[in-house]
This record gives C-alpha cells, structure tokens and sequence, in this order.
C-alpha cells in the first residue's frame, strides 16, 4: 500500500513526445532547443492541469542534456538527465509564486541567479502561478528578467496571464497551452487502463474525460477514484453513479417524450430525476445541451463537435433524424430562458415543469387536459400533422380554411416561430434557417421571392384574418401587453398584406418584436405564404399631444365663433 502513486505523478510526462494535447506547442520548444535559439525568459499560461509545469521541467532537463536523440529529446543517460530524474539537480529551481511572493522572496531568487550550473550550460527557474507576486516583487523582479546571466532562463507558468503586467510579458516568449480534447484524454486513459491492468468501458472513459473538462491531471485523479471505487472494473454505469452524473438514457427518453408531445411522461421523468438527487437547474442545463448535440448530429460535417463516445453517436443520429430543426432551435432557447430565470424563481420545480410542458407543446398538435383519475392526458388533434416541416403538396392543394374550420383549429399546437420560406432551405426533408440570410433584417428576408414550387397561396377573408388575429391573442395569455396593443387594432386587408393600425410608437414595437412568430402563424392559419404584415402609428394619434390652457382656448375660438366673441367681448383670459 505504501508504494502507491496516484496516476497524476506516476504518468506524469517526461519527455515533449509524452506530452498530451500540446503537440504544436513541443514541437516549437524542441525546435528551438535544437537550433540553439533559446530566450532567457518564456511564459507558460493555460487552464489548470494542460501540462504548464510539466512542459517546463522537460524543456529545463532537455536544454542540459549532453546527448540529444534524433528527435531531439532529452537521453535520459547522461548525468545531468540522472541528477534531474533522481530530484537531485541543481541547475532547475521550482518557485511557488502563491507562497513566495514578497520582495525579500524575490531578493533571494535573484541572489541564486548569480550562481553558474556545475554541470550542465543552465540554470532553469521555474516560478509557477506568477501572477500572485506582489506588485513591489514584480518590479524588483523586472531588472533581472530584462538582463539575466547568460547561463540563467526563466519560465513563468500562470493560469491567469491578464494579472500579469505588460512589463513582465513584453520581456516573455509566450506560450499558450490549450485544453485538452475529450479525444486525447479518451486515448491517454485507455493506455494507462491498459498498463495498470484495468478494465474500463470507452463510455466510462468519455464520461470521465468530459467531467475532466480539458484538464489532463484532474482526468487522471478522477480515473483513480473511479478505479479504486469499482475495484478495477470500470463501467458506465458505475461511473455516473460514482461521480453522481445524469444517465443520458434520461434526455433520450425525455426528448422521446417531448417530441410525441406526451407531457406525462416528461413530467413523470423529471420527477425520477429529482428522486436520484439531481439538481433541477444542472438537469435543465443538461437538457439544453442535449438539444444542441441532435443539432450536431444533423450534418456529417458538424459530427465531431459532438464530445461523446463513439458509441453514442449513432443514437444522436437516430434521434436528430426525426427531430425537426426548428423544433430544436426553440426548444434550445425555452432551456436557456428557465436557466435564466430559475435563480430568481420562487418556485423552481414548477418552473422546471412548466417548461417541459411547452417543451412538449411545440410540435404536438395535443393540449394536455386534466382526466378524471388527476392524470394528463391528450386531445385528439385536428387533421393537421403534427410534424413542423413544410407543408406537402397535399396541404398545399387544401381548401381555403373557412370561420368555421379556423376555429376548430384553436387546439392546435402553438406556433413554433418560423422562418418564412424565402429563408429557409431544406436539409433531409426539414426546412432550416439559410446561412445568408441569418443576419438580414425580417422583413428583408420575408421580402425574398419563394420558389413556386413551395407557395401557398389561398385566398382568404377578413372574417377569417380576424379569428386567425383573436386565436393568437389567446394563445399569448401571458403577453399582457401584447394583447392590449393587439385588442386596440385590428388588421386592414390591402390584398395579402395586412396592416395594423396602431395609438403609438409602444404598441408599434410591442407587435414588432413578435413580428416573426406572427408572420408564421396567419401563413400556417391562412395557408397563404405571400401574406405581409406591417404596422403603422395612426395619424391622429401622431399630432395627439397634450395641450396647455391657452391652446385649448385658442382651439375653441377658431372652431366656434360665439366662444371667440365671448372671450373679445370681456376680454377674458386664463387666470
């Protein structure tokens, strides 16, 4: 037992060549120690656990080196590779900066610095987290950074380069060590499974690279933990568990859910959920980022973005493949806003349902209503498909959808809000937002010509537009403002535009921001995609302004003649 080292110092690199995730970067370093061209100062910075110290103390061993390899690398023979394996060398001098930051501190270092290496060409100082010396250390340390011994190199590794003053960085080769990829974890695991006799999963070791979240060491004190709690059997399910993260089965279940608009199943799954212990704001965060992996997996270029196990891929495929696009793009958006608003919830559970309910809303023509048992369950849907992709040339060639039939669609889902066809192209059968027309103005891109081919252009009445006008207010409970700008006017029809009337610049801008979504449903009402709709401030409610008691005054005079004869008469005026 007591010979036992962690897997974070036991694998810790030795040479450029072990080193994970920072091929670019050794490879520079090797280059420039074979030709000679070494700085006297460099800056090592990146997130925590990169390989920052390591990069440093291989670059200290392999510049004393007596006898480079081809490659470039340290022997690992001669004395002073021996003196430095042994931690015996006195040519490397470590310096925790988080603990030695005075002045007297740095007065020391740069009393050593004076010193030549006895064996060896170099002395290397390596000051790690840098960026917690004090400011009077800094500037004591400034002189000799900008002109040290000619045997003396200095590398400063931070985790944090914005603290460091631009003095000491303009004196520094900088070198910046990136995250490492879940990939390149993976790999790395799978050869120290390998050599300590472990079995693990590929699944197991991707969960674990993920919790890494780019950090190399804290990959590896994570596998320790994982290893020791399933006595060297490393599984799937004995890693979420351990590590207390939630199964994916989850979101593949619940998404299932949600996109057959079954709310009791959502809401029955959340609930499991809460039962393990599951944070409802990292299960919503989860869900979010779920959503956004079957957006990845749409497109084969798009794949490796996708940081799962290989395994798992095919199942974001499976599920993508029958997730309409734009269902994800709104449902993507409802998870940030809970996420937005749950700190400020008073009741966060409700929050969290409330959003699986209109989760489950956005492409199933079901309203949930209560049973007699308290369940939910769903109403029977119209002849309206369920899907949110375009229309077939079947529901193209529909009938003009009377009062009557516009009504007895008032249970339909609620409008996803939609691209118009002029800016939507179609991948695998599902209409998506074009790339160029993503940042023009909306009614640009709903002045685009559509192609014939995809046009629906049924005629339609007013009666019909002002059913179609109150069953959107109705479906806006909750946009208060909204429904009273939309109350006080009602669309003039001028062909197939419809123009909206309105008292002022705020109602104008109230149904402005909802422009795009109201667009889309009088299409999907109407069946008519040459439909425009704009806003107007009336004209009488332009001049409508307070007046003062004069202006009334000499209003009333020049619109009456007996007041204007009044007021000459007694020569009366306003007190």
């Amino acid at each position: 037992m007591g010979d036992y080292i962690v897997s974070a110092r036991k694998y810790r690199p030795s040479t450029f060549s072990t080193v994970v995730g920072q091929q670019a970067l050794a490879h520079t370093l090797k280059s420039a120690i074979s030709s000679g061209r070494l700085a006297h100062a460099y800056l090592f910075c990146g997130p925590r656990g990169v390989g920052k110290t390591s990069c440093a103390r291989i670059f200290a061993k392999t510049i004393n080196c007596s006898h480079l390899t081809a490659d470039g690398e340290a022997c690992g023979e001669c004395e002073s590779c021996r003196a430095f394996e042994e931690q015996r060398s006195y040519n490397v001098v470590e310096l925790d900066a988080a603990s030695n930051n005075s002045v007297d501190d740095m007065r020391n270092l740069i009393d050593q610095v004076r010193i030549p290496p006895q064996i060896g060409k170099y002395k290397v100082y390596i000051i790690d987290e840098v960026h917690m010396l004090s400011q009077s250390a800094f500037n004591a340390f400034l002189k000799t950074l900008e002109e040290p011994p000619a045997h003396a190199i200095f590398v400063l590794a931070t985790t944090e380069k914005h603290k460091i003053l631009p003095t000491i960085l303009s004196r520094c080769q900088i070198y910046d060590f990136s995250r490492i990829t879940v990939p390149d974890i993976v790999e790395q695991l799978k050869r120290i499974a390998a050599n300590e006799g472990i079995t693990a999963e590929p699944e197991a070791l991707n969960i674990i690279a993920q919790k890494a979240d780019g950090a190399m060491r804290d990959a590896l004190s994570i596998f320790d933990q994982v290893a020791a709690s399933s006595m060297g059997n490393i599984t799937y399910r004995s890693t979420i568990e351990n590590l207390n993260v939630l199964d994916y089965e989850y979101y593949f279940r619940l998404t299932d859910a949600i996109v057959g608009g079954d709310v009791s199943s959502a809401l029955l799954t959340y609930h499991e959920i809460r039962e393990h212990g599951f944070d409802s704001q990292f299960f919503i965060n989860g869900l979010a980022d779920h959503f956004r992996n079957l957006l990845v997996a749409l497109n084969p270029a798009t794949l490796p973005l996708l940081e799962v196990a290989s395994e798992v891929v095919s199942r974001y495929q499976t599920q993508a493949a029958t997730t309409p696009v734009r269902f994800l793009y709104a449902a993507m958006d409802l998870c940030n806003q809970c996420d937005l608003n749950y700190r400020t919830a008073s009741n966060k559970q409700f929050l969290v349902e409330l959003t699986l309910i209109k989760l489950c809303q956005l492409l199933s023509a079901p309203t949930p209503t209560p049973t007699p048992g308290g369940g939910l369950k769903k109403v029977s849907a119209t002849s309206q498909p369920a899907s949110a992709s375009a229309p077939s040339p079947a529901a193209t060639a529909a009938p003009a959808p009377t009062a009557t039939a516009t009504t007895a669609t008032s249970q339909r889902r609620p409008s996803v809000p939609q691209a118009s066809p002029a800016a939507t192209a179609a991948v695998g059968g599902i209409p998506v937002i074009s790339i160029r027309n993503i940042n023009k103005p909306v009614a640009e891109v709903h002045s685009q010509p559509v192609k014939p081919a995809e046009r629906r252009n049924m005629p339609f009445t007013s009666e019909q537009v002002r059913t179609a006008w109150a069953e959107y207010i109705n479906e806006h409970p909750n946009e208060v403002f909204l429904i009273n700008s939309m109350r006080s006017s009602l669309p003039v029809i001028d062909g197939t535009n419809l123009s909206v009337p309105v008292d002022n610049i705020a109602q104008q801008e109230s149904i402005g921001s909802h422009m795009d979504e109201l667009l889309g449903f009088f299409r999907d009402r109407l069946q008519n995609d040459m439909i425009t709709i704009g806003t107007h401030v009336r004209e009488h409610a332009k001049r409508q302004r307070l007046l003062s008691p004069e202006e009334i005054v000499a209003e009333m005079m020049v619109e009456h003649d007996s007041v204007r004869e009044l007021v000459n008469r007694f020569k009366l005026g306003i007190a």
